[in-house]
C-alpha cells in the first residue's frame, strides 16, 4: 500500500538561501501529525511545496502515489488537499455562517456563477446542517449571524479550520493554529481535531511551535532543521532524540 503523502527529497532555493535542502518524509496512513523545528527550518516552504505554491528545484512530491510537483493548487484543492496559513484568513464583513457557506461552494466556473445566484436558498439546504454542527462543535454556533470581523483573533482561527473542513479535504495542513489562541480556545481546538479525525479518518499535518499542544495531540512528528528532515516518529521518540533536543527542544 503506498503512502498518503510522500516527499522525497525535496530541495528548494531562494538566492543563497536553501529554505529546503532534500527532505524526506512519508504519511503512511490517516491520522494526526506534527511538523515541528526551529523558525527557519524550512516548514512553511514545505507546505508552499506540498500545495503546489512553489515547485521544488529536486526531488517530489506523491499525493496517493501521484506526482503532483508543479500541480496547480487550485487543482490540488479539488483532488482535497487544504490548508490554512500562518496569517488567519477569512471574510471579516461576512457572517461566520457565510464564511463556512462559501467554502463549501465549488469555485469552478458555471457552478460558482450558478451558486452565487442561489445563495442563500439551495446552498444553504445543502450545507447549512453540517455548517452549524461544525460550529457548534468549535463552540462558534452563537456567533452564526455576526460577522467573522467580530470574532477575536482566536476565534477567527477556529472559522478558518471550520471553513477548510467545509471543502471535505482528505489531507488538511494547519500552519500553527496554536498561535494566537488562549489556553480555553486551545482545549477546544484540540478536542475538535480528534473529533473530526475520529469521525472523517483524514489526514492532519500540522505545523506547530506549542509542544504541549502538538505532542499531545499528534501520533507522530516530523522534525525539520536547516531544510531537512532530522527526525521522524512517535511524541515519547521525539523528546528523548538527543539531536532534536540539541537542535529544537532543548532550546530555551
Amino acid at each position: 500500500m503506498s503512502a498518503i503523502l510522500e516527499v522525497s527529497g525535496v530541495s528548494k532555493r531562494f538566492g543563497g538561501i536553501r529554505a529546503v535542502d532534500g527532505a524526506t518524509f512519508s504519511l503512511q496512513c490517516p491520522g494526526i501529525f506534527g511538523l515541528i523545528g526551529p523558525n527557519g527550518a524550512g516548514k512553511t516552504t514545505m507546505f508552499d511545496i506540498i500545495c503546489g505554491r512553489h515547485v521544488p528545484d529536486s526531488g517530489e512530491v506523491r499525493f496517493h502515489a501521484e506526482r503532483i510537483n508543479g500541480v496547480a493548487p487550485y487543482r490540488l484543492a479539488r483532488e482535497g488537499l487544504a490548508r490554512t496559513f500562518q496569517e488567519c484568513r477569512v471574510l471579516p464583513d461576512e457572517t461566520c455562517m457565510d464564511n463556512v457557506l462559501f467554502a463549501a461552494q465549488d469555485k469552478r466556473l458555471g457552478r460558482e456563477m450558478l451558486q452565487a445566484v442561489s445563495r442563500g436558498t439551495a446552498a444553504r439546504r445543502n450545507t447549512g446542517a453540517e455548517a452549524r454542527r461544525l460550529l457548534r462543535l468549535i463552540n462558534l454556533e452563537r456567533y452564526a449571524d455576526q460577522p467573522a470581523g467580530a470574532l477575536s483573533y482566536g476565534q477567527r482561527r477556529l472559522l478558518e479550520i471550520v471553513s477548510c473542513l467545509m471543502s471535505k479535504p482528505r489531507i488538511l495542513l494547519l500552519d500553527e493554529p496554536a498561535s494566537g489562541i488562549n489556553p480555553t480556545l486551545l482545549n477546544t481546538l484540540r478536542d475538535f481535531l480528534i473529533e473530526i479525525y475520529r469521525e472523517t479518518k483524514i489526514v492532519f499535518l500540522i505545523v506547530e511551535h506549542n509542544m504541549e499542544f502538538i505532542m499531545s495531540l499528534a501520533s507522530e512528528i516530523v522534525v525539520m532543521h536547516q531544510g531537512r528532515v532530522l527526525a521522524q516518529g512517535a511524541p515519547e521518540q521525539i523528546q528523548s532524540d538527543k539531536s532534536v533536543i540539541d537542535a529544537y527542544l532543548g532550546q530555551s
